[in-house]
């Protein structure tokens, strides 16, 4: 599996005004007058949320981006338009922003050019939203942000796809060689909520929607660790308004969520007559199924992914990091998906296609049908 398959991507269907409420459950930003932010990105999934919830506090934004996804989402706010590997970025040349918030960074030339550019006296935060797949070992619980990191065995390469985790940690440094001090790094872990286009999460509310025998992997104590886009685009504003800096893992903290609580709460809240089967992940694997990939957030806890949903983030929630109830974000997400298009809603984007759960859960009933 890919490093790059443990998080949420960057880009989704929809725009904010169609999303349920963001009203903000998390810290308050203290009062500290409004700041110039420049935001690289602000149209995909993750970026609305945060554009709306800096807005929510007073901020003056300015967005850049290529005008691709949501064109027009924040007609009101100042948007360069541009490709940041081009000469495009030279128009953020002798501007000066006080806070930097970069979401679209994927190699360390992208960190580079960026600050190359700006005035960067007058920055006080350079805010880069990273990913826990940063880190080398995942088969063991209780990852920390000093935990070691991925190494890049060629220096040169910008292939994201194979290197995803290990160039995240190359930009980190970047940002930290050019602004020492005054970067603060978010390592997410999977970002869940309305907006969302990968159906990683959805797929577990709305297979349950469906009804009939749903398949549940592996047992229902196994831990998983999701946040809510909201949450996190809460506590960065909160980060900007405290000038908190330095480097989190951003998701749940270890054992607030599991995968019977996602599954129940899903049933319960949507449809009660949904039947499920849980099938162990050795069953699983020896169906051929892939970790990660196959069914969403379903690792075989014994295995190399083992403490992927066991990240340690105390340090994270002891500087204001906040989390909504999950029936919270899996009724918002439901009802998000439920708004879309119906061209949108035809087939799911991640999850088992039915027939082959079908065919797994025959397997499984036949194989212990004695039991």
């Amino acid at each position: 599996m890919k490093r790059r398959n443990l998080v949420q991507g960057m880009a989704a269907a929809g725009v904010l005004a169609a999303l349920p409420g963001r009203a903000c459950s998390g810290p308050q930003a203290r009062g500290g007058g409004a700041l110039k932010i420049l935001f690289m990105g602000g149209t995909g999934f993750i970026g609305p949320h945060m554009v709306q919830a800096l807005l929510d506090q007073g901020h003056q934004l300015t967005l850049f981006n290529r005008g691709k996804s949501n064109p027009g989402i924040f007609g009101d706010l100042e948007l360069i338009k541009g490709d940041r590997f081009t000469d495009d970025i030279q128009q953020l040349a002798g501007r000066e922003w006080d806070v930097v918030i970069d979401t679209a960074a994927y190699v360390p030339r992208a960190v580079n050019s960026l600050l190359a550019t700006l005035k960067l006296a007058t920055l006080k935060q350079y805010l880069f939203i990273s990913t826990i797949s940063v880190y080398e070992d995942f088969s063991k619980p209780g990852i920390s942000e000093t935990s070691p990191t991925a190494t890049m065995p060629d220096s040169s390469s910008e292939d994201v796809n194979q290197y995803y985790g290990a160039l995240k940690v190359l930009c980190e440094q970047a940002a930290e060689a050019s602004l020492p001090g005054r970067v603060t790094s978010v390592r997410c872990g999977m970002i869940v909520g309305p907006g969302d286009h990968t159906d990683r999460f959805t797929y577990y509310p709305e297979r349950a929607f469906r009804g009939g025998d749903m398949l549940a992997p592996g047992a229902p104590a196994d831990p998983i660790q999701t946040l809510d886009v909201r949450d996190l685009a809460d506590w960065v504003a909160h980060c900007v308004a405290q000038r908190i800096v330095g480097t989190f893992n951003a998701t749940s903290a270890v054992g607030q969520q599991s995968f019977g609580e996602v599954l129940e709460l899903s049933k319960r809240l949507l449809n009660p007559a949904v039947k499920l089967h849980w099938v162990p992940s050795d069953f699983l694997l020896e169906q051929g199924l892939q970790q990660m990939q196959d069914l969403p957030f379903w690792v075989d806890p014994a295995g190399s992914l083992g403490g992927v949903w066991r990240v340690d983030t105390r340090k994270a929630i002891a500087a204001g990091l906040q989390t909504r109830a999950l029936a919270n974000t899996i009724g918002d997400t439901h009802a998000w998906y439920q708004a879309q298009p119906a061209k949108r809603r035809e087939a799911l984007r991640a999850g088992l296609s039915m027939p082959r759960e079908e065919e797994v859960l025959l397997a499984w009933s036949e194989a212990y049908s004695g039991d």
